[in-house]
Order: structure tokens, then C-alpha cells, then sequence
């Protein structure tokens, strides 16, 4: 069985509890206008050209079979139109300027990898989280990969947006000791507007979880114009839930500017970012009406 995934991050601290590792899977039914991860939203490998880390030495112009690359006085220039996203490029670069994200890969090449750090895992309380893009859009590896994992006696996490069918969180459930959910917006519309799609199988799947006693971290991007104005609603929905371990409120940043020009894709990013006074409103909203559950 074959997965994709884009990146492998190792002693991640913030995708659950302890020191992690995460892969990340390619592909994300979601288009969130705020998304600090664009190489993972096409299902399809993609070529990202880092100009900054290019020292233009034509290593990839003799490695192109579609001669998509070519270097001048004016510098390096990629034509995305005769790329046929081979990785040839990538494997030549001298300095990381290429990176093909997206790479069909296996349970037993990725199980040596995740192992690494067996020790860092069991000293820290930590584990392997699924990510991506939208780890359960690919269910079927998944489990296979998180059946393996847990033979091993390693602590899983499955970081997803919720907006897959039933039979995605169904295939997972026994083994996922946590699902790390992100909750954007209560009000269909503004979810729409953030994301291009409604959140109705994101709330049921999420009841779904929380109904069959499966531990749930919470997490809030807050994004000022965009959801800003849902902490309260999405406080109301919580407290209603039974399994909830702990709310993060996620403060929107910009950082992924350079990401979006080297996928050759449009920056969506919104400029305004959140203020330190509106993130503890919004911390202190959700605590007054959560109640006991940890909000961070």
C-alpha cells in the first residue's frame, strides 16, 4: 500500500503532547485562505523554486528532460508549463533551491524513520501525529500506518479538519488515542467564506468522535476578519462535548508568503494579523464559557 506524504518533521513540540514526529500527507479537501501549508493542499506532487537559495549553477538545466529550467544574465527561470514534476531537478540542486513536494512512500519505509525516536517519545510522553494537507483523505494508509504504530506501543495523534466522510474517522478510531480537531467557524457561511466548504460534516464527525470517548484536542485558528467573531459560538458547541482534553487558540501568522511564490501559487494570506489584547479576549471567552477544560 502506497501513501503521500510531503514532509516528515521530527521533535515537533506542537502537534500534541510531547516530542513528536509528523508526517504530513498530501492533498486537503479544505482551501483555507489563511493556510500556512499550501505545498499540501494539491492532491498531486508539486515543484516548489526557492529563488533566494538559487546560486544559479545549472545543475537542473542538464538534469530537465522538458527543459523547464534555464539560466541567463537574468538569472534562473522555471517554466511550471513544461515541468512534468519528475524530481530530477531536486535530486541534482546543490542548495535545496527545488523541493518536489509529494512523494509516494510505504509503512515499512516510514515505521524505521518514526522509530528513530522511540526514546525521545517514551521520556517525554510524546508520539507520532498524522497532518498534513488532510491526513484522512488517504484513510486506507492511515490506519495501515497507524496499526503499525501502535504494535509498537507508540503513542498516535491524527491531526485532521474533520471534512472527510464517516468511514475515514471509522477506519482510525481503534487506533488514534488522540484526534487533534480543528473547529474554524460555527456559522456556515463564514465557514464557507474561509475555507470554500461547509462545516456541517466537520461538526457531525466531530460529535461522532466525542460520542465514542476518543480523547480531542481542540484547535482554533483565530484569524481577526475572518473567525474572529466565532470564539463564543464555537465555545457554546464545546461545552456540549464530553471528551474535550484541552482548547489551543492558534494566532494567525503570516509566514508562508514565500511558500505561496515558490509553489507558483496566488497568496492568499490575509495582512492583518491578531493582536496580543484580542487573543486573550478570545482565551478568556472560551475559558468563562468552557469551563474546566485547559485553554492554551
Amino acid at each position: 500500500m502506497m501513501g503521500n506524504i510531503f514532509d516528515i518533521k521530527k521533535f515537533a513540540v506542537h502537534d500534541g503532547d510531547g516530542i513528536r514526529t509528523t508526517v504530513f500527507f498530501k492533498g486537503c479537501p479544505l482551501k483555507c485562505v489563511w493556510c500556512h501549508n499550501p505545498e499540501g493542499i494539491d492532491f498531486h506532487p508539486h515543484l516548489a523554486f526557492y529563488a533566494n537559495k538559487c546560486i544559479s549553477c545549472g545543475a537542473c538545466v542538464q538534469t530537465c528532460p522538458q527543459n523547464a529550467h534555464s539560466i541567463s544574465e537574468n538569472g534562473h527561470r522555471f517554466d511550471r508549463e513544461k515541468c512534468t514534476v519528475c524530481g530530477l531537478c531536486e535530486e541534482s540542486c546543490l542548495k535545496d533551491a527545488l523541493v518536489l513536494y509529494g512523494k509516494p512512500t510505504t509503512v515499512e519505509a516510514l515505521m524505521p524513520i518514526l522509530l528513530r525516536d522511540r526514546a525521545f517519545y517514551e521520556s517525554s510522553g510524546g508520539g507520532v501525529t498524522l497532518s498534513g494537507g488532510e491526513c484522512l483523505a488517504q484513510p486506507e494508509f492511515c490506519r495501515a500506518l497507524l496499526m503499525a504504530l501502535k504494535r509498537e506501543g507508540i503513542h498516535t495523534a491524527v491531526d485532521t479538519c474533520g471534512y472527510v466522510p464517516r468511514t475515514a474517522i471509522e477506519l482510525v478510531l481503534p487506533f488514534t488515542d488522540v484526534f487533534l480537531y480543528d473547529i474554524k467557524a460555527m456559522d456556515e457561511d463564514v465557514h464557507i467564506r474561509c475555507t470554500g466548504h461547509s462545516n456541517r460534516t466537520i461538526l457531525e464527525n466531530l460529535r461522532h468522535i466525542d460520542d465514542c470517548g476518543k480523547a480531542i484536542e481542540i484547535r482554533i485558528p483565530f484569524v481577526p476578519g475572518y473567525n474572529d467573531d466565532q470564539i463564543g459560538k464555537i465555545a457554546l458547541f464545546l461545552k456540549g462535548l464530553n471528551h474535550i482534553t484541552k482548547v489551543r487558540l492558534l494566532p494567525y501568522h503570516n509566514y508562508a508568503g514565500s511558500k505561496y511564490l515558490s509553489l507558483g501559487k496566488e497568496n492568499t494570506l490575509p495582512e492583518v494579523l491578531p493582536t496580543d489584547e484580542a487573543l486573550n479576549n478570545a482565551k478568556e471567552t472560551l475559558r468563562t464559557m468552557i469551563g474546566k477544560t485547559p485553554v492554551l
